[in-house]
């Protein structure tokens, strides 16, 4: 199976959601299912039912974090040589040569991307624009609307 690049902040944020689902979630999901039993007929017992599809979502979600941990390839970015190139996990601010703006992004695998806390993805048209390039480069991205070239005013491995 192909290993997925995920940044160590990524790997103990699912860490932190397996630990929550496995020893809070799960155990509040089988009480709920006992105590609805105890209701009776389980034919017409919303409750029960309710509580059974909220354990397969449970359930569900564990395995997915679970597959997901056992196949990362986890990128300590704070422990690589700063070679002073855009790279995985790297923390970028960029000029906008367009409108002028600065922004600052974060290059995170598929699964922590979050483009509302500046966490792009490594697959995003931004990320591939920006990889490899060095302080001072201008990078092109292609948006629907056309390319915008952003300039590189730093890189940081935080």
């Amino acid at each position: 199976m192909t290993q997925i690049p995920m940044t160590l902040f990524g790997a103990e944020k699912l860490r932190t959601e397996l630990k929550y689902l496995k020893t809070i979630r799960r155990p509040k999901i089988i009480a709920d299912i006992a105590d609805a039993r105890e209701h009776g007929d389980l034919k017409e017992n919303g409750e029960y039912h309710a509580a059974r599809e909220q354990q397969g979502f449970c359930e569900g979600r564990i395995q997915e974090i679970e597959s997901k941990l056992s196949n990362a390839q986890i990128i300590d970015v704070t422990k690589m040589p700063n070679t002073g190139r855009v790279i995985f996990g790297s923390t970028v601010s960029v000029l906008n040569l367009k409108n002028q703006e600065t922004a600052t992004y974060r290059i995170v695998g598929d699964d922590e991307a979050d483009f509302k806390k500046n966490l792009i993805s490594i697959n995003s048209p931004m990320a591939r624009a920006l990889i490899k390039k060095k302080q001072n480069d201008v990078a092109a991205v292609k948006t629907p609307s056309g390319d915008i070239d952003y300039e590189i005013l730093k890189i940081e491995y935080l």
